[in-house]
């Protein structure tokens, strides 16, 4: 994986009130680099070009971060993103956690699992593949982080499953995942519902017909007894 260069300026607006103004702003993204032996460094990314690189990327992206103070470049660094804050009503970011990291030390991200063929109990027997564990859970030096992992599925037959076990990982990259934990399968097509019998006006179901034939018996037998 390649870094992804991208300019932050350091914020000198702290505090929940300024950094509430900011937000409403719209152009910047308040945020904070932290990590490694220095002090956490509250900075400010600008929107468009933040989200514009999300969108680009699926799953982890490695920054590069060059961090400026005004026109002047002061610092950079090299960081994930630890973690994003969405507005609960609008969905927009509203504030980014970057995670200093070291290229020549392994980490632990998650990245995305995707598919990759038709399975045969699909294309031959109508089955339906299901996708269960979206994201894997791995460990490897940052810049052999896979954008996403691809899980041939092609085999599959109907009943059949692929666990994290069967994945084939990249070379460098390891899993601390649940081996048994199941990331593809298979099942059979659903069957159609049978649709009831129309029943014609004035007839009465033959639940009902029996229910009642009963009764009438019932009765008879105990007007006979009565004499």
């Amino acid at each position: 994986m390649e870094e992804v260069k991208i300019d932050v300026q350091i914020r000198s607006e702290v505090g929940g009130q300024k950094v509430k103004g900011l937000r409403r702003t719209g152009d910047v993204i308040p945020g904070i680099v932290y990590g490694g032996d220095q002090e956490p460094t509250p900075v400010q990314v600008d929107r468009r070009t933040y989200e514009r690189v999300r969108r680009q990327h699926h799953g982890e992206v490695l920054f590069h971060l060059n961090v400026k103070e005004g026109e002047k470049g002061v610092r950079d660094y090299s960081a994930i993103v630890k973690e994003e804050q969405h507005d609960y009503v609008t969905d927009q970011i509203i504030h980014v956690d970057f995670k200093r990291i070291s290229l020549k030390e392994k980490i632990e991200v998650r990245v995305p699992l995707a598919p990759k063929g038709e399975p045969i109990g699909v294309k031959r027997d109508k089955g339906s593949l299901e996708h269960i564990l979206w994201e894997l859970d791995i460990v490897c030096l940052p810049m052999d982080i896979p954008e996403q992992i691809e899980v041939d599925v092609a085999a599959l037959e109907i009943g059949q499953v692929i666990c994290v076990s069967n994945i084939q990982l990249p070379k460098g990259v390891e899993t601390k995942h649940d081996p048994e934990a199941i990331v593809f399968s298979v099942i059979p097509p659903r069957r159609e519902e049978e649709t009831p019998a129309a029943v014609e006006p004035g007839a009465e179901p033959e639940v009902i017909k029996k229910e009642k034939a009963k009764a009438d018996e019932g009765e008879g037998k105990a007007e006979g007894g009565g004499k």
